[in-house]
């Protein structure tokens, strides 16, 4: 048993990969632009907190990439943002028309930040160009804990997240790639709502999450499984799984 469906869901701060705009106002940043990390700090490398709070976007308080918009007056804002404005800066209310901060911008293409994942483990410095591109794929970002019908708000890595379910979620863990389950009702036509069952599964050095729901819907009974697994997408594409759904002497697989 493994899996094609990957355990992101869910967590993460999802951090959007930016593309740069391609036309005459753009900057020259290309030689910033490499995803490769640098594992020291340059001497004086460290960026002053206050050029990172002029980065930040006044209204999502998200990190700014071009196209960095400003007021007549100098206050940025940016281009996700300002739609949601209706054109109107939020620090001062002046009409924000169609001007660049371009200084800003030609600031960031200078700076080289930590990797946001950097308590996890991550010690990579990278380009604030292509910082995003790479919290996006960081093999150290961590993940939401994945036990379903409930608000838990626990994140960390896998380890951290297995023993998690393990210990305060009190799930079965089962090692092995193949697994037998019985849901047993007197009557099939009546289930309880929000029946949720979670069983992890320990198998080609990687985990999985194998999920079991029952609920009604109006007068039918409707029942939902699901695998998934714990981990990168990418890694993910490595494995598949079938799914064998049986009762009363009928039989469905599912590949």
């Amino acid at each position: 048993m493994s899996s094609g469906n990957t355990f992101i869901d869910d967590m993460r701060t999802k951090s959007e990969v930016v593309d740069l705009p391609q036309n005459e106002a753009m900057l020259d940043v290309g030689e910033h632009v490499n995803d490769a990390p640098q594992h020291t700090l340059k001497p004086n490398g460290t960026v002053a907190s206050g050029i990172r709070e002029l980065l930040e976007c006044p209204v999502c308080l998200n990190a700014m990439y071009p196209p960095i918009h400003q007021c007549s007056n100098g206050h940025t804002l940016c281009s996700g943002c300002k739609p949601r404005v209706h054109n109107r800066c939020p620090t001062c209310r002046h009409e924000l028309g169609n001007i660049r901060c371009l200084a800003l911008e030609k600031v960031a293409a200078s700076l080289e930040l930590p990797c946001k994942y950097h308590d996890f483990g991550c010690v990579g410095i990278y380009p604030y160009y292509s910082k995003l591109k790479h919290e996006s794929q960081c093999a150290f970002r961590p993940y939401n804990c994945p036990y379903a019908g409930s608000e838990c708000t626990v994140i960390g890595d896998i380890p951290s997240l297995v023993a998690h379910l393990k210990d305060d979620h009190k799930v079965d863990m089962h090692n092995g790639s193949t697994f037998n389950h019985r849901y047993v009702k007197s009557n099939p036509h009546e289930v309880e709502n929000a029946t949720w069952m979670l069983t992890v599964f320990s198998c080609f050095g990687q985990y999985f999450c194998l999920h079991f729901e029952a609920f009604q819907l109006g007068m039918a009974p409707v029942y939902i499984a699901f695998l998934r697994f714990m981990g990168d997408d990418n890694e993910a594409k490595n494995y598949n799984y079938s799914l064998e759904v049986g009762g009363n002497g009928r039989k469905m697989i599912c590949a």
